[in-house]
């Protein structure tokens, strides 16, 4: 249950509320440091190793897996308790931060992906639950503009320890900064997360987290395909698997997710709609962006790093900003125009990398985290409160899984364009040009589709606050 407080910043540090935001904070920076360090080593690691083909499948494995362990993560903490569960996602994420970093071929590189994927997983869901869990709604903004500070500090220094080790030492120094900040959260959930477990006695429903993941892994199957009729088989197999999937949850007793999950009739339903599209048209970037500046512009990982990272510098601004605004109209005006900002700065980005108008792809990177940042808090909060009766803790925790469901599908989906586009180990810049085009143009189209869901995430008469 919330704790009682005021509705300004320095609430979250109270005597009560410091510990939780605490872990909160810290959950949410492994998952932003490692993103930022992972993009910037990749492409020395595909270098390195020889597979560049399997470029977007270091997303797609490490996202599928978070996708599971998210969707698991409601049934382990009334299962086994929240401790023991984050403890557990803890553990598992510094085994794959391990394997990933001594790796010799891609095939461990993407082991330790799926490894890492499945415990941050869990710790995502888990800390959503706890926001929606242990502060008062009024503070709920505010929580979400404190990490959009976190994500704005793993968007500056990530990309510049990751680039500094990559170029001076090895891209394998890079994935062990993660070690130390997995250790100092397993410490915290030991210390200030209860051990409390509600006893349910459901099985964990294996069948259908795997339909998910093997739904999502045939997209990036497709990627790798040659023949078109082949390539639209596979995606139709992997379509009706999702939809399987869907369909038997909620004919199920004991759902993964909530009852009106994605059903565009519902607020709670076209809200994740928006949370899953706009990752899944943004997905190209942080896949694809870091090789084409390093390959095309003759950026080194470094510099690379930073200039990808301005999208996420722009969402944590516009989430700070937007944070300490009022306004009753404001919720459901900034969950429309996020979409809107996405799919305008894709179009741009289509434009601008294989022309080399480095002005313009800056601007275009600052105008996708803007949208971002002015939606995604609004979004998160309209689906945390608009849930039906006993379905918060299923709601809230389905928002990162959705996120991490569009950044994986995104990732197959870039692939298998870049695949059509003819991009391979040459890195041939004409190829590149060209490939670039396209990725960044089909995010643009599937950014228009998140625009079409905002209009129907329609917030009650008394909407979410921001003061």
């Amino acid at each position: 249950m919330a704790h009682a407080a005021g509705n300004q910043w320095r609430h979250l540090l109270t005597r009560k509320l410091a510990a939780a935001t605490a872990t909160v904070c810290l959950g949410e920076a492994i998952h932003a440091l490692n993103t930022f360090i992972v993009n910037t080593a990749m492409p020395s690691v595909v270098v390195e190793l020889g597979g560049v083909g399997l470029i977007s499948w270091a997303s797609t494995v490490y996202l599928v897996a978070a996708i599971v362990g998210g969707a698991a993560a409601g049934y382990l903490k009334h299962r086994i308790g929240a401790r023991p569960a984050l403890a557990g996602a803890a553990a598992t994420f510094a085994a794959g931060t391990l394997c990933a970093s001594v790796a010799d071929s891609m095939t461990i590189v993407l082991i330790g992906r799926t490894l890492q994927g499945a415990g941050d997983g869990v710790i995502a869901a888990a800390c959503y639950a706890l926001v929606a869990e242990l502060f008062p709604a009024q503070l709920v903004p505010k929580v979400f503009g404190l990490l959009a500070i976190i994500w704005a500090v793993a968007a500056f220094g990530g990309p510049v320890v990751a680039g500094v080790l990559t170029e001076s030492v090895s891209w394998r120094a890079a994935f062990l900064v993660n070690i130390p900040l997995i250790l100092a959260f397993a410490a915290l959930v030991a210390a200030v997360v209860p051990r409390k477990a509600a006893g349910g006695q459901a099985s964990l429903p294996l069948a259908r987290l795997s339909g998910i993941a093997t739904g999502i892994m045939l997209v990036a199957v497709a990627g790798l395909m040659t023949s078109p009729v082949h390539m639209m088989i596979v995606l139709a197999g992997a379509a009706a698997i999702l939809i399987r999937v869907f369909v038997a949850d909620r004919a199920s007793p004991h759902r993964l997710f909530p009852s009106d999950a994605f059903s565009p009739r519902s607020t709670v339903g076209a809200a994740l709609w928006v949370a899953l599209l706009m990752p899944l048209a943004q997905a190209c970037s942080p896949v694809y962006l870091p090789l084409l500046l390093q390959h095309l512009w003759g950026y080194g990982p470094t510099v690379a790093g930073a200039f990808a990272a301005i999208t996420a510098l722009a969402w944590s601004g516009a989430a700070l900003v937007v944070a300490m605004l009022r306004g009753a109209a404001l919720p459901q005006s900034m969950i429309r125009l996020g979409p809107v900002m996405v799919a305008a700065g894709l179009a741009g980005a289509a434009i601008a990398v294989p022309q080399g108008l480095h002005a313009l792809l800056a601007l275009c990177q600052i105008i996708i985290g803007a949208g971002f940042g002015v939606s995604w808090a609004f979004l998160s909060q309209a689906v945390m409160t608009h849930a039906r009766p006993g379905e918060s803790d299923a709601a809230s925790g389905l928002v990162p899984t959705a996120q991490a469901a569009g950044y994986a599908i995104g990732a197959a989906v870039s692939g298998l364009v870049a695949q059509s586009a003819g991009l391979s180990n040459a890195l041939d810049p004409p190829v590149l040009a060209r490939a670039s085009f396209w990725i960044f143009g089909t995010g643009a189209a599937l950014a228009t589709a998140a625009v079409a869901f905002s209009y129907a995430v329609r917030l009650r008469a008394a909407p979410v606050s921001v003061s």
